[in-house]
């Protein structure tokens, strides 16, 4: 929020960004538990002196909240979600700082996957996988919270069942009508909760790590279809809708969807020279290219959501 300062709106934060940490828990039985989190913090607070009359004594140095990230990590003896560590995060510094008056913490979780061997979970093995879990979460001195997840990196791609027909035509379009394509993205997706306040928050261990997977399974199963038939998309536009719709329609406590989903394209490869030609196109080889790519995105919520 904007103060007046010497005749102007004067608007302020502060904050230490990629605070990189991870946490290891292990149980009785032997079996760990890891994360790996890059860890964003930025704070508004009363601390307009340092800018007018180098007076720092209102200032929450960045190093300190660096090693608050470390500090709190070690005091997280369970294990929990990444949108809980980024919840507790936030309420330290409203609650530790009188001059702090909102905290936004962000949180990238790095996908360390545990690994399987002979068919069985590994105890201590993990490897690296793909798409990576987000997290905001914007706490403020009265507790009001806003709490958004997401995900990045979630490549996804089928090999049929998908057109393009009826756009717009005119001197510059030289793109087919078709109804058989290729259609790749790589989705990214933000979901916010409906949770307004802390003493709202699930209380379940884990609710939001099992949320999010949740999420991923309804956007994929959205996106294929039935394992055996598939469902046919007409475009990158309409698949999007179905995937937020469907996303709302199963969690009633997610008010609103941002969905990004860059069209990827896979170009069919036909090849001639003054002999003839060399590969003709039988919807088997294909140019993969990323560049340029479509671009569609688009946020479907309630009625009632402030997204």
């Amino acid at each position: 929020m904007a103060e007046r300062v010497e005749g102007f709106n004067f608007e302020q934060r502060h904050g230490k960004e990629r605070v990189r940490v991870a946490r290891l828990w292990k149980t009785k039985e032997g079996k760990h538990y890891v994360v790996e989190w890059r860890v964003g913090i930025s704070l508004l607070s009363d601390c307009v002196n340092s800018y007018l009359r180098d007076d720092n004594s209102d200032i929450v140095a960045t190093d300190t909240m660096k090693n608050t990230v470390y500090a709190k990590a070690k005091e997280c003896s369970e294990i929990l979600s990444v949108e809980n560590f980024a919840i507790e995060l936030a309420k330290h510094f409203i609650s530790f700082y009188r001059q702090v008056t909102t905290a936004i913490v962000n949180i990238v979780e790095k996908p360390w996957e545990r690994i399987i061997v002979d068919g069985q979970p590994h105890m201590h093995g993990f490897k690296l996988g793909f798409e990576r879990h987000t997290v905001e979460a914007i706490v403020k001195k009265s507790g009001a919270l806003q709490l958004t997840s997401g995900v990045e990196g979630l490549s996804v791609l089928k090999t049929t069942k998908s057109g393009f027909e009826g756009f717009i035509r005119d001197k510059y379009t030289a793109l087919p009508e078709t109804r058989e394509r290729m259609l790749a993205t790589e989705v990214t997706g933000l979901w916010r909760y409906s949770y307004e306040s802390l003493s709202s928050v699930p209380q379940k261990p884990l609710y939001f790590m099992e949320r999010y997977d949740d999420v991923k399974r309804v956007l994929l199963e959205t996106f294929f279809g039935p394992p055996n038939v598939g469902v046919y998309s007409p475009s990158v536009q309409s698949t999007l809708y179905q995937m937020a719709r469907a996303t709302l329609n199963r969690f009633p406590d997610i008010d609103s969807v941002q969905l990004k989903m860059p069209n990827i394209h896979f170009l069919p490869v036909n090849i001639s020279n003054t002999g003839g030609q060399i590969v003709k196109f039988n919807d088997d080889v294909y140019l993969p290219t990323d560049e340029p790519h479509g671009s569609i995105q688009a946020t479907l919520s309630r009625f009632w959501s402030k997204m």
